[in-house]
């Protein structure tokens, strides 16, 4: 087949008719098999990503501060003839590049999956069947449909009756929606806002005007306050170790040692302290993580966002098929001026649409006890729901060519279109309230025949959505996890509190029509209405721009909010939340604002991403802590000990073979069991700082004291005594990040994951092996190592109970602060 593609300007000049004559199509869309034939010739809807040469992604991992550091280093011991040395520099560099090169591959494969995982949908016309497939299947001819929320897929052409409203802002700045119309383009990665149209696929691919518009997922390359507050963390040891090898080198010129010997010892001692590994680690615990989150079928579409979900302390919740199910049955209809209960509900279903899989028109036409009852009618335009207009308007022809309009929606809405008596006006608000009492939602319907401009009002529909079986429990556990769920709902106050008393929440749902008149400013919440809104279990009565009221006033108070939603109309909301939320079904536009996209229904799902998070959260923590630790221990060491003995306690090789050995545990603690937080965490920097500096200058003492014992009273010779001391640091190096992972005592739950202990024990064998057969070092006896061992692990003890003390102090005295805030605080006003 000859490849045959249009630009813009083509797209935009040409009529729809010769669009259809180019493509070789029609109305009725493309047979499966045709459009299966044309995407081998025009290739995926979807942008070629260039993919890196794996070699040339491989040599990046030796350029940079560190490799240079480790480069130098390697130079003067050529330059030096330690040949040994040189061996080993050369392994520890070619180790960390592979380290680097590996875990930055396994979170590229963990993004590349979920973004596979939150690729656009489209609604298709194949074989003359509405179907839903991937946007990326899309080919030039294929005939598409556009509703509130879907971001367009491709280049298109509109036709047909309707109309659109299309949010392309982020194409050409406009910042006010588009109105378009049948022979209009829409834009690749514009959204869709208003209106339902159907068009035909123009351009795809790499062949649209903004060919790079359509991506979901935000690359790895962003970097969370987490990341941010880490790696602030990695400029203090750097500055630190810097610091310490300045009065080294100071102290070991003075003494006369030559500049070249004690610069590579410090120089490979600075790379060995600096977190290397700490970017590859950050990586590849957020990737796993964010993998491990979509086994729970909850997508992350910004891995920075895991911080946030682990810090969430309150949830708004849609309340329609998140709390509810969704699945609604017709209760007991209220006649007005329909004949009867079924011409109620067949006037209501001329006003719905099937194929958009719309769950109240579903409903309402499964009501009918003819299906067969609307094929007599023709839908000769259709105006969808949106959630301003809170209704839907559909003209229709008849059997006999007479034409009519219906309408269904919100009884209020409705009402007012019609003129009705007061008694009837009665009548129907108390029908209202009562089906609200009993959690029943309801909707208005009416008509308008030819020839006259008066709606007559029809009747009410009652509609009731049961609430999900797994609701209640998973609302108590929110709470038991330090989140306050807020019912949000656009229904009637009444049908709010029925369902949360059914949930068992507070009912203390306010109107949020009330609390946020259309006057108040959305932007500057004042401190009344804002303690009105914390205060408030839920809201009622809710407009889209409510949401985004709501999220942000709540976030102006200290609190760190998550926000459900499923439309167009509720992207603001999910972007300014510090978790949007994407319901299932939720539409593109949704996704698209949403940090959290959810595969699965209820609010379950969010509960347990939350606990992932913590878990993640608490592994990248624990990492901190002992990066922290560890630097402290070995760089006052080893500084403090050649200014006391003028001797290097341990050698460049030993150095060396210490950081390759740390590292290998290290790549396990992606993979650890961590306690799962009862309250939302926030990064605790003194905390942090405070443990991981006692616990690293305990290590320099017991080191230090170590060498006092191996020098003076077991007369080891130099080269036995630093081989003493390396196999110390190396096993009390371990045992530290199993004293770290745990805020328990180290024999309680939760137990270290198989791969970081077997790592550990791993290691620890090489570390034996090394000192025992001499391997790069000079050997020392089995006895010496098993007093090496017992020496460490009584340590061992005392730093597990120091660590518990010291974590228990610094509990109370943050509840004491906690409490002394709030008693000093002056009340909301």
């Amino acid at each position: 087949m000859e490849i045959r593609k249009l630009d813009g300007a083509e797209i935009e000049t040409k009529s729809v008719d010769e669009l259809f004559a180019f493509f070789n199509t029609s109305a009725d869309g493309l047979a499966i098999q045709e459009a299966q034939s044309r995407i081998s010739v025009y290739g995926p809807n979807s942008v070629e990503e260039k993919k890196q040469n794996p070699l040339l992604y491989f040599l990046n991992f030796f350029w940079g501060p560190i490799p240079w550091m480790i480069e130098i280093a390697a130079i003067l011991s050529a330059i030096l003839k330690h040949w040994t040395d040189l061996i080993i520099i050369g392994v520890m560099l070619v180790f960390n590049a592979g380290i680097g090169f590996w875990q930055e591959h396994q979170a590229s494969n963990a993004l590349e999956a979920l973004k596979r995982t939150l690729a656009l949908d489209a609604r298709c016309l194949r074989d003359k069947q509405w179907q839903k497939i991937p946007a990326a299947d899309l080919v030039p001819g294929d005939v598409i449909r556009l509703r509130p929320g879907d971001i367009i897929p491709a280049d298109v052409k509109l036709f047909g009756d309707g109309y659109l409203s299309v949010d392309q802002s982020a194409l050409t700045g406009e910042s006010l929606p588009v109105d378009k119309k049948s022979g209009s383009i829409g834009l690749s990665g514009s959204v869709v806002k208003q209106g339902e149209m159907v068009a035909i696929v123009a351009g795809t691919g790499s062949n649209t005007k903004f060919a790079n518009t359509a991506k979901l997922v935000e690359s790895a390359g962003s970097v969370s306050h987490f990341q941010k507050a880490v790696l602030h963390i990695s400029d203090y040891l750097i500055y630190l170790s810097l610091g310490l090898a300045t009065v080294l080198i100071l102290a070991q010129l003075i003494r006369g040692v030559s500049f070249l010997t004690v610069f590579q010892f410090v120089l490979i001692l600075v790379v060995s302290a600096i977190p290397v590994a700490m970017p590859a680690v950050l990586s590849m615990t957020m990737a796993l993580g964010a993998l491990a989150l979509s086994k729970s079928k909850a997508i992350v579409t910004k891995l920075q966002s895991i911080e946030e979900i682990a810090g969430i302390d309150i949830l708004c919740s849609d309340k329609t098929g998140t709390l509810t199910q969704n699945a609604l049955t017709l209760g007991e209809p209220v006649l007005f001026a329909a004949q009867d209960k079924q011409a109620l509900i067949l006037n209501g279903a001329l006003a719905s649409k099937a194929e958009n899989q719309d769950a109240i028109d579903l409903a309402i036409i499964g009501g009918l006890q003819d299906p067969n009852a609307t094929k007599e009618y023709t839908q000769v335009d259709f105006m969808p729901f949106d959630p301003v207009g809170k209704r839907t308007e559909s003209t229709v022809r008849d059997a006999r060519n007479n034409t009519f309009k219906v309408t269904k929606g919100a009884p209020q809405v409705i009402l007012g279109l019609c003129h009705v008596s007061d008694d009837d006006r009665q009548r129907a608000d108390k029908s209202i309230n009562d089906f609200a009492t009993k959690g029943y939602r309801t909707l208005g319907v009416a008509r308008k025949d030819a020839g006259t401009d008066t709606w007559t009002f029809l009747g009410i529909i009652p509609l009731y959505d049961p609430p999900r079986e797994d609701s209640a429990e998973t609302i108590a556990r929110a709470e038991e996890h330090g989140i306050a769920v807020k019912m949000i709902t656009g229904d009637n106050l009444a049908i709010a509190r029925e369902i949360a008393r059914q949930l068992k929440m507070k009912d203390a749902i306010q109107p949020a029509d009330e609390i946020l008149p259309p006057d108040a400013d959305y932007e500057h919440i004042d401190p009344a209405t804002a303690s009105k809104i914390e205060a408030a279990e839920g809201f009622a009565q809710v407009f889209p721009e409510h949401k985004y009221a709501i999220v942000k006033s709540l976030q102006e108070r200290g609190h760190l909010v998550a926000m459900t939603g499923d439309g167009v109309n509720d992207a603001p909301a999910l972007k300014q939340a510090d978790v949007g939320v994407a319901v299932s079904g939720a539409t593109n536009a949704a996704r698209a604002a949403a940090s959290l996209v959810l595969t699965a229904p209820g609010l379950s799902v969010i509960i347990q991403s939350v606990e992932e998070a913590r878990r993640i959260f608490e592994r990248m923590s624990n990492y901190a802590t002992y990066r922290i630790t560890e630097t402290i221990r070995i760089m006052f060491f080893v500084v403090l000990a050649m200014i006391v003995y003028n001797f290097y306690p341990i050698t460049t090789i030993m150095i060396i073979l210490l950081a390759l050995l740390n590292d290998l545990p290290i790549m396990t603690i992606a993979y650890d069991n961590t306690l799962l937080s009862p309250k939302p965490v926030r990064w605790d920097m003194r905390r942090v700082l405070t443990v991981s500096t006692t616990l690293g200058l305990i290590g320099v003492v017991e080191t230090f004291l170590l060498l006092i014992i191996a020098k003076n009273y077991l007369h080891l010779s130099q080269e036995q005594l630093q081989s003493f001391i390396y196999l110390k640091l190396a096993v009390a190096g371990h045992l530290t990040l199993l004293v770290v992972r745990t805020p328990n005592a180290f024999w309680k739950k939760p137990y270290p994951n198989p791969k970081l202990f077997w790592a550990i024990i791993g290691t620890q064998t090489v570390a034996a092996l090394i000192v025992g057969l001499g391997i790069f070092v000079s050997p020392i006896s089995w006895s010496y190592i098993g007093l090496v061992w017992a020496y460490c692990l009584v340590w061992f003890l005392i730093e597990d109970l120091v660590k518990h003390h010291l974590l228990h102090h610094l509990n109370l005295s943050g509840r004491r602060h906690r409490e002394f805030i709030e008693k000093t605080s002056m009340p909301s006003i």
